[in-house]
């Protein structure tokens, strides 16, 4: 019978999806052919009522439709997912980001899931979560300054280095690539002495030696483990989804950050496009506001549809608007039509915003249609 519904779907131009799921209905309820043939006629029925009109403003629907649940959205911040460590920005204030596209959000997080042999075995997830954390000099050494020497002392912790896989001559390397000095070993303590006797370049040396990271990855300031179901899940605070992706047990098909121009510039455009829709539906779901998903896509269709990333704002979007005058309603009213008149752009009133700032009719739905009549003024026409 599956087989005979799909046939009979055949003749019909409906989504992929739909299609599948009335065939699911069919099969459930067992239907003989001909009353397949009425459900699908039905359906097609519905179908074409739910397509936007031609000359509907999608636009500004989608606008709306976003914008107005925006209204009830909190501005805060949230500890994520019970974790007491880790802060993520959530409510109006991440919505902006996601639509501001911005490069460095508030609270970037990535949520790492490992390869099968990683992720069942929790030593095996500690070690790469020690791998990828970044580990500063003062994670594994307590550093004084010795001021009637004019040097600077590292006392190493034992248990702290061999927690994190590390060894005095790893981190006295580490230290000389850095500071670009000789690094001497006394007493398995490190000392760096400072050939000129100058209190300034000591004071520099230890506060560059404090930021100095000996191993990990920069950007990954904790890791966090959690168990999820039978496997292990890293969530980090901070994101380079570049390097995460090269780590070894790291299974990158199913890591994600919250940064969309990281994800934008390591995996482009498509991946972008699908991260700005499922953090924005994310984002307005966890405040129990529901939008349809096709108002977003449109967004993150218009947003991504050149190639590149653009924001919604003067910088992007908005911004390019062929109109002068739906510009300037925008933002930076004098500067738009200052410029527009020193170039001698012209506005052809083709879109809403200029139509009603002139009080014109807007060119939608009765007035997209210009109809010319020929009257009969009677005689020998």
């Amino acid at each position: 019978m599956e087989e005979k519904y799909r046939k009979i779907l055949e003749d019909y131009p409906l989504p992929k999806k739909l299609k599948d799921e009335i065939v699911e209905e069919l099969k459930a309820i067992n239907a003989d052919e001909d009353f397949a043939k009425k459900v699908v006629e039905r359906c097609y029925q519905v179908y074409l009522k739910n397509l936007v009109e031609p000359g509907e403003a999608a636009g500004i629907v989608a606008a709306q439709s976003i914008g107005e649940p925006g209204t009830q959205m909190t501005m805060r911040t949230f500890h994520y997912a019970g974790v007491a460590e880790i802060n993520v920005t959530l409510g109006l204030p991440r919505l902006i980001e996601i639509l501001d596209v911005r490069k460095n959000p508030s609270t970037p997080m990535m949520t790492i899931r490992l390869l099968p042999e990683y992720a069942k075995d929790r030593e095996k997830a500690r070690a790469i979560a020690n791998r990828i954390e970044a580990t500063y000099v003062t994670d594994i050494a307590e550093i004084v300054t010795d001021l009637r020497r004019m040097r600077i002392i590292v006392k190493p912790d034992e248990k702290a280095m061999e927690k994190r896989g590390l060894d005095l001559e790893k981190v006295r390397k580490k230290i000389e690539k850095s500071l670009k000095t000789e690094v001497k070993v006394e007493n398995g303590e490190l000392v760096i002495q400072i050939d000129e006797p100058s209190y300034k370049l000591l004071t520099d040396s230890f506060e560059k030696l404090k930021r100095l990271v000996v191993s990990g990855i920069k950007e990954i300031r904790r890791v966090i483990i959690r168990k999820e179901g039978d496997e292990y899940v890293l969530y980090t605070e901070g994101s380079n989804l570049k390097r995460i992706m090269k780590e070894k047990g790291v299974d990158f098909t199913r890591t994600v950050t919250n940064n969309i121009y990281e994800i934008y510039e390591v995996l482009g455009i498509e991946a972008a496009r699908n991260a700005v829709i499922k953090e924005a539906i994310s984002t307005l779901e966890e405040q129990g506001l529901e939008v349809d998903r096709r108002h977003i896509m449109l967004v993150a269709d218009v947003m991504t549809a050149d190639g590149e990333l653009k924001q919604i704002g003067r910088h992007g979007i908005a911004g390019e608007k062929q109109s002068i005058l739906a510009r300037a309603a925008f933002e930076m009213t004098v500067n738009n039509l200052l410029d527009a008149a020193v170039r001698g752009e012209i506005d052809r009133l083709n879109g809403i915003t200029e139509n009603i700032i002139v009080g014109q009719p807007i060119k939608l739905g009765t007035g997209d249609v210009e109809l010319r009549i020929k009257l009969f003024t009677g005689g020998d026409e």
